[in-house]
């Protein structure tokens, strides 16, 4: 444990910053999660819908720098392929 006092702050405000990080990512997962679960039963309203939100999702974890940009394209890629084989 740290025992200099700007130390412990930062003990704190990195704790907090990971768990801010690690609910971003569970979002982002199971938005993936819902699409890829709606293409499988071929229902292609509601893909299109959660399609939109996982885009959102996974935009914003570009921007608070949780995915790099091309990881955020790949992801999105590869949603938008299984959209179109319904």
């Amino acid at each position: 444990m740290p025992n200099i006092k700007s130390a412990k702050k930062r003990v704190s405000v990195i704790a907090h910053k990971t768990a801010y990080n690690r609910m971003a990512k569970s979002r982002m997962r199971t938005t993936i999660k819902k699409v890829d679960a709606l293409t499988a039963d071929k229902e292609a309203q509601a893909a299109g819908a959660a399609y939109k939100d996982a885009q959102k999702v996974i935009d914003q974890a570009v921007a608070k720098g949780l995915l790099h940009k091309n990881t955020a394209a790949r992801r999105k890629s590869r949603l938008a392929k299984g959209l179109k084989k319904i």
